[in-house]
């Protein structure tokens, strides 16, 4: 490991950073949580990483998104974060999809979606989910925690919150006072389908503020992306 990584190796230990350089991850949707989640896992020394999101910067990302900035307006947000990435760690190996992860009007008990499949989630150590999307949320976490072997950790709402200091983590089914994590339960409930194993999530405790727009902030959604990396890191580490 060499002197940029010198830091992460002097904490985690060596056996930690060999791991961090051959799991493989897949992260879903590079907002303004999930783009911070890709940085502090590079940065950290994760190797092989690959993230999914199928927007465009606009204007208003630029004030929490990572890869928001004047000059990336309109660019895929995959290829500006990949540039990035990369110019923190060239040896690393990032692919970038420009495309979402949808759901399926109709799941079945015994196979997976076909985006499921097309993602090839059981090829992955962990899967991180940072999307918006209920309906694929839900897909998404059912399916992942189908594939043996892999884990999932996930994002809740992080929009309408002040604090960082309220952000904490817990399972999805014991999860109380976010509405995001009640509309996931809702369409697992609804469409008759439940994780296999318990999800562990990213949340805040904070009653979310009125506002006529989604308004987020920074400062939170970063701290929840950088929750999400931890989670993996103190897996790796444990």
């Amino acid at each position: 490991m060499d002197d940029f990584f010198s830091r992460s190796e002097a904490l985690l230990g060596s056996e930690t950073m060999e791991a961090l350089q051959t799991k493989r991850v897949i992260l879903f949707g590079v907002g303004g949580v999930g783009s911070w989640c890709a940085e502090a896992l590079v940065r950290t020394g994760l190797v092989h990483l690959t993230i999914v999101d199928g927007d465009t910067v606009q204007p208003s990302n630029v004030n929490r998104q990572l890869p928001a900035t004047r000059e990336t307006l309109g660019r895929p947000k995959v290829e500006v974060l990949k540039e990035r990435l990369l110019s923190i760690n060239p040896d690393a190996e990032i692919i970038a999809l420009h495309r979402m992860y949808e759901a399926q009007s109709t799941m079945y008990e015994e196979q997976c979606t076909k985006e499921a499949f097309d993602f090839q989630l059981s090829t992955f150590d962990y899967v991180i989910d940072a999307i918006d999307s209920v309906a694929a949320k839900a897909d998404l976490i059912i399916n992942a925690t189908r594939a043996r072997g892999v884990k999932i950790f996930s994002s809740m709402g992080a929009a309408l919150r002040f604090d960082p200091t309220k952000v904490t983590t817990g399972e999805l089914m014991s999860i109380q006072g976010d509405a995001l994590a009640k509309a996931v339960r809702a369409r697992m409930k609804k469409i008759g389908l439940h994780p296999y194993r318990k999800v562990k999530c990213v949340y805040s405790t904070e009653q979310p503020q009125a506002c006529a727009t989604r308004g987020s902030l920074m400062q939170v959604t970063a701290v929840f992306g950088c929750t999400l990396a931890s989670m993996v890191i103190e897996d790796l580490r444990k």
